[in-house]
């Protein structure tokens, strides 16, 4: 059986997805074969493999890290919230159910066992698999049941480095707390400790790090700088504001920049496809949830959505149907992406996600919308304004088309647009003519790069994600540990009190 390790965080968003790309990133770039793993995701941003299955998009991100192609046995259990409490579970890439929190719980021990089928697996056929927990190790009142985090280390004798967010402070006592508070049996898979997003003088750093080695006997395997404009594909709303404070390097090479209002519904899923937008120099993307902040867009998107007909009754109690409406009306651009395309729609049909029956869209377009128990995965690729686009869907709304012009497997009428397909701004040619359309539409002197690559600048940032690795982490330390595993019994200390109950 292969290495693996597992990295694991003091809380959410401490920075496992980007710690666990880098590690990928860093092996790759040794001729190391390593493949990337998360046993349960919970998240709204998902990508479609090549052969059709349904993952995080974290981890296809983390697949490109390792320079392999995303399949469904690196995430094996992805939870997709829905607006009432429950969650569709997708297995190995199809949904299989709707649950809320204690249905799944009693699932949980036929869901790891597939985990550790799917990670066999890929141990059997990659030199080291980096595995990617889920929000903390300590969530004592989930441990029992748990499949991501040391539930997963312990079964499949995983060694595991914990990462912790020294920006929001407090890092030293979520470190040692979340050691402390496991068991003795889970306390001897830890290993080693990450500091994350720090900024300032490494010198006044150091003591803390010296005495965390000597409070918990684990050492701190890499310091790493916080890295302000490394954006990555997000799991989850935590990630949200990244979107907005990110700019493109360049200003705009015309006299007019462009900007973009983005409908931040509540249930708002795959927002990764904001990220191309990001990259262009003089487009300035900002989230949008009242009238007012629609006034001077030059584009309004209406993303993807988890809940198609909750959002839209969301939109309506806003007030922002009346705006779409005028701006539809005055030949100013809109795009619906997937759940926002489906709202633009003449009427909905919902029966499965809602299960609101009919319901009246915006009107927007010339489509009737139905939704179907079997969810649409695919990888569609086409040909608009001339340039080829490959893109992703993933939906339960089926959209018939009934008039306008064609446009991505949807349609088009004036100046508004809807496709069902996801990545499709990631497309360098189709995105700029795009671009230079809502210019023309909005009346902006706004010229797009001609230069712009999504694709060369996602491949810079992961190179960046192994140098931080390599510059900041002691790999020596790194690969010792990944290659001998587990730390022998006896070898670190157990911290009291230890897991609730252990000493009763």
């Amino acid at each position: 059986m292969s290495k693996a390790l597992l990295v694991a965080g003091t809380t959410s968003d401490a920075g496992k997805s980007v710690v666990t790309a880098g590690i990928c990133r860093w092996l790759a770039r040794q001729g190391v074969a390593v493949a990337p793993f998360k046993a349960q995701n919970m998240s709204l941003n998902s990508f479609v493999t090549a052969d059709g299955a349904e993952i995080g998009r974290a981890q296809a991100m983390q697949a490109q890290a390792a320079r392999v192609e995303p399949e469904a046995a690196m995430n094996p259990v992805l939870l997709k919230p829905g607006g009432d409490g429950r969650s569709q579970v997708v297995l190995l890439g199809r949904p299989v159910a709707e649950v809320g929190a204690l249905d799944y719980r009693d699932r949980k021990p036929v869901l790891l066992e597939r985990a550790l089928e799917c990670l066999a697996d890929l141990r059997r056929r990659f030199d080291v698999v980096v595995c990617e927990g889920a929000g903390s190790p300590t969530e004592i009142n989930l441990r029992d049941r748990d499949i991501a985090n040391m539930g997963l280390a312990t079964a499949a004798g995983l060694p595991v480095v914990v990462v912790g967010d020294i920006d929001r402070g407090g890092v030293f006592a979520a470190m040692y707390g979340t050691l402390a508070l496991l068991s003795a049996e889970d306390q001897r898979h830890v290993a080693g400790w990450f500091v994350n997003k720090f900024r300032g003088d490494a010198r006044l750093l150091a003591p803390g790090l010296e005495m965390l080695r000597e409070l918990t006997g684990r050492p701190v395997l890499g310091t790493l700088p916080m890295l302000p404009d490394l954006w990555l594909d997000a799991e989850d709303s935590l990630d949200l504001s990244t979107v907005v404070e990110r700019t493109a390097a360049r200003g705009p090479l015309g006299a007019d920049v462009l900007r973009v209002a983005v409908l931040r519904f509540p249930r708002l899923s795959n927002f990764t496809d904001l990220d191309a937008l990001v990259q262009e120099p003089g487009v300035l993307v900002r989230w949008a949830t009242r009238p007012e902040e629609l006034a001077d867009a030059d584009l309004v998107v209406l993303p993807g959505t988890r809940a198609t007909v909750a959002d839209l009754a969301w939109l309506r109690e806003r007030g922002l149907e009346p705006v779409l409406r005028a701006r539809a009306a005055a030949g100013l651009p809109l795009l619906g992406v997937c759940g926002g395309y489906q709202m633009l729609a003449r009427s909905i049909v919902d029966e499965v996600e809602s299960k609101a029956g009919a319901v009246d869209g915006l009107g927007l377009l010339p489509t009737h919308v139905r939704f179907g128990a079997e969810k649409v995965l695919g990888r569609p690729v086409g040909e608009a304004y001339g340039q080829r686009v490959e893109g992703y869907e993933i939906h339960h709304g089926v959209v018939a088309v009934e008039g306008g012009e064609p446009f991505l497997d949807g349609c088009r009428v004036g100046s508004v647009w809807g496709t069902t397909w996801h990545g499709a701004l990631e497309n360098d040619g189709f995105r700029r003519e795009l671009l230079r359309e809502v210019a023309a539409a909005a009346g902006r002197a706004f010229v797009p790069a001609p230069d712009t690559s999504f694709a060369d600048a996602r491949e810079a940032r992961l190179d960046r994600l192994g140098e931080l690795i390599e510059e900041h982490a002691d790999t020596d330390a790194l690969w010792k540990l990944i290659e001998g595993g587990v730390p022998a019994a006896g070898s670190l200390p157990t911290l009291a009190p230890g897991a609730p109950g252990e000493h009763a």
